[in-house]
């Protein structure tokens, strides 16, 4: 397998584990970008980028990041925060009146983010063409009852997550939710993430596959089977209601919408550019950051059915439950379906972006991304 791009020297069995990531797993195409200091120590990419394998991963390929996602729409919320516009503990129904009702009057801001607010899901089922009528997902998600008493347990909100805070920040900022994201958080930074693309820009993303001959780990089993089994169930809503979100990544109407918890689009480098502003207070204040990457949630999760620990839009760090970053305890970022990561080490002053085509099964970390995340720390030791 070929590999381009740039790596210094001090990270070359950096590149070597990304080179044998290509290696009899059916591992099509994918990028990873790493700063340190602020320093750019990796940017490669390699393999194909197309369903036919005939088109080279380029350096400026993008892919769907998935929940990756949220991490980029949560801070644009907490920039809201700094500027007065929203507080964290004020009720919701302050900005979205609709929303108050139904026992969701005192949801909090803070609880959308930790995933506590108890609104993961729509128990309706909605017909398929609701995933991109965006009045009509904030119209249900307000309407709907708490699953269970806001602030009293936990819940991964896998799409919700970015109707509910996509149409705060909308309301607010007075533009179209994606927009609105983008030019907060990427714009200014140049950074080639993109929440709705252009048709041009269609033409640079990567096509989504299925890994091979990978079932993933117990915990990736056990919430396959509940939301296959029992679709009725929080699981099984939360992923599949409305239905295609486990197929539409490559759909064209897909690529156009905006979904700001499942369909951002970037590159490895722009991840690790989102990441090295955060760690680097260009994106948020000291005290906030401290305040989104402090613990807010730990415990088993009512979504996922495994243990989450989840700071303010972000995962937190857990070698104990297999969902650790793979570099130090303070870590901080966000996983996307199929492995695509995210994530800041502030210890060692780590930037970390992963990307990849080849979708793999696992539900917290995936086992590609934490081993190249491990070689990093490797040579950083």
């Amino acid at each position: 397998m070929q590999i381009q791009g740039y790596f210094d020297l001090r990270f070359e069995s950096v590149k070597d584990v990304f080179a044998a990531s290509f290696n009899g797993n059916g591992q099509r195409g994918g990028a990873i970008c790493v700063k340190v200091g602020g320093e750019t120590v990796i940017d490669l990419w390699a393999g194909t980028a197309d369903n036919a394998g005939e088109r080279a991963w380029d350096s400026d390929t993008l892919v769907n990041l998935f929940s990756c996602t949220k991490t980029f729409t949560g801070v644009a919320a907490l920039q809201l925060v700094a500027e007065g516009k929203l507080e964290l503990d004020a009720p919701v129904a302050r900005i979205w009146p609709e929303f108050g009702v139904n026992g969701k009057e005192r949801i909090t801001l803070r609880q959308l983010l930790c995933h506590r607010a108890g609104v993961p899901a729509l128990r309706e089922v909605l017909p398929a063409a609701a995933l991109f009528d965006w009045t009509a997902m904030t119209t249900a998600l307000a309407s709907e009852h708490p699953w269970w008493t806001p602030g009293e347990g936990q819940g991964y909100a896998p799409l919700a997550y970015g109707w509910l805070l996509g149409e705060l920040i909308r309301r607010i900022d007075g533009k179209e939710p994606g927009k609105a994201i983008m030019a907060r958080v990427a714009e200014p930074f140049g950074l080639d993430f993109h929440l709705g693309l252009s048709d041009a820009d269609i033409s640079r993303v990567a096509y989504l596959v299925r890994g091979r001959n990978d079932f993933g780990d117990a915990g990736a089993q056990r919430l396959m089977k509940t939301i296959q089994s029992d679709p009725t169930s929080l699981s099984g809503r939360a992923f599949n209601n409305p239905p295609g979100l486990m197929n539409s990544g490559n759909k064209p109407e897909w690529l156009r919408f905006t979904q700001p918890a499942a369909n951002g689009h970037a590159n490895a480098r722009a991840v690790a550019g989102f990441y090295d502003a955060l760690l680097h207070e260009r994106l948020l204040d000291r005290a906030l950051l401290a305040e989104m990457t402090r613990e807010h949630s730990l415990g088993e999760d009512r979504t996922l059915l495994a243990h989450t620990r989840f700071g303010l839009g972000c995962w937190l760090d857990q070698p104990q439950a297999n969902a650790t970053f793979g570099l130090g305890p303070q870590s901080f970022g966000h996983p996307g379906a199929g492995g695509c990561l995210g994530f800041a080490d502030p210890e060692r002053d780590v930037a970390f972006g992963y990307v990849t085509n080849t979708l793999g099964p696992y539900v917290l970390m995936d086992p590609r991304a934490q081993e190249l995340a491990r070689a990093v720390g490797c040579c950083l030791a």
